[in-house]
């Protein structure tokens, strides 16, 4: 089946070289888009949308290709197309990548997190760059597996590739900064709209569904209506405190946490995302016959 193929080509190969990857193609299309920048909301909604009909339309168009192949080979082309629009393997290598560093120096680590994340590192201590790795591991989940596979569900190729390109013109375009504070506005509310229902499944994977009033409680501390749900979900599964110094602290009566807490979440989210890919293989095969 396309979606357990694209998991092992995943497993496998990690992710398509940079110059080919489609990921990679969206964040030129999204700097292409910005040569029409004005400070204005209704342009940036506009350009956005211009982005993803582009980005839709062409997936749409590699799907009808899809049809007229023979079965092996249009599940094999399928599963080629949908590789790229998620990643589980980048995600845990990159975040226990973070944990091995810090063994070394914490210096080190710093700089491997910076790469995950937007906050600066520069001053974390071992407990902040653990807080950091553990909320990007949960947030990420949702962001880089749960959600484009469950569009994919619900809307094949179209639907995995428009949700990529949301999450990522919200990364380009969706901080509060003063080129992007009214340009952005609309990639920001599309990535929150389209990740409503995802960050909530991926709550309830990583296990966030056994006290659910603790996790409405810890996800509502977040400025974000939707990251809060896979962080708080991982912070009370581990019994650890998440924290973003001056925005929101998760679970504020856990403890620090150490090594040990994130080999547990690396274990917890590889669980959860086998899990939602052995779901997603047959409700594909159900919707789309893939």
């Amino acid at each position: 089946m396309t979606v357990l193929l694209a998991a092992f080509l995943d497993g496998l190969l990690r992710e398509p070289p940079a110059r080919l990857h489609p990921v990679v193609g969206i964040g030129r299309l999204l700097a292409g888009l910005e040569r029409f920048w004005r400070d204005d909301a209704r342009a940036g909604a506009a350009a956005w949308a211009a982005g993803a009909v582009v980005v839709t339309g062409l997936a749409a168009v590699l799907g009808r290709w899809t049809l007229t192949l023979e079965a092996p080979w249009r599940l094999a082309a399928t599963a080629l197309l949908l590789w790229p629009a998620f990643s589980l393997r980048m995600l845990l290598e990159e975040v226990a990548a973070v944990e091995a560093a810090l063994a070394r120096d914490l210096d080190e680590a710093r700089t491997r997190l910076a790469r995950l994340v937007s906050r600066d590192t520069g001053s974390l201590d071992e407990a902040g760059v653990r807080m950091a790795a553990l909320e990007t591991l949960a947030e990420n989940l949702s962001d880089s597996l749960v959600a484009p596979m469950f569009y994919f569900v619900l809307f094949g190729l179209p639907g995995a590739w428009l949700y990529r390109y949301a999450n990522t013109a919200d990364a380009t375009w969706g901080y509060r900064t003063p080129r992007y504070a009214r340009w952005g506005r609309f990639a920001a509310r599309a990535d929150d709209l389209l990740n409503l229902l995802p960050a909530r499944l991926t709550a309830c994977l990583l296990g966030g569904g056994r006290d659910l009033a603790a996790l409405r409680r810890e996800a509502a501390r977040t400025p974000s209506p939707n990251a809060g749900w896979p962080m708080a979900a991982l912070a009370l599964a581990l019994g650890v405190r998440l924290e973003k110094a001056g925005v929101y602290a998760l679970n504020p009566s856990g403890r620090d946490p150490v090594a040990g807490d994130v080999r547990a979440g690396l274990a917890r989210v590889r669980a959860a995302g086998l899990w939602w890919l052995g779901l997603s293989a047959p409700l594909a095969w159900g919707v789309w016959g893939l």
